[in-house]
């Protein structure tokens, strides 16, 4: 079993979130997967976002606002 550093891309409104997480190569099956608290941080972040709390967000992930270039 092999772990590996990624960052996913969590997108919600205006925000965007680059959450590092771990993700777990077995070799076989349906590798590489992530582990239920790796998926509860993603759904704890993209919460945050969608509620407007950037704070909480920041404090699991690196938190961007997007702007639209005219």
């Amino acid at each position: 079993m092999n772990k590996k550093q990624h960052q996913k891309l969590v997108h919600e409104g205006s925000y965007v979130a680059e959450v590092d997480i771990e993700l777990i190569d077995t070799g076989e099956g349906w590798s590489p997967y992530i582990s239920m608290e790796e998926a509860e941080k993603l759904d704890d972040v993209r919460a945050a976002l969608r509620a407007g709390d950037i704070a909480a967000a920041s404090k699991l992930a690196r938190v961007y606002h997007l702007s639209p270039v005219s």
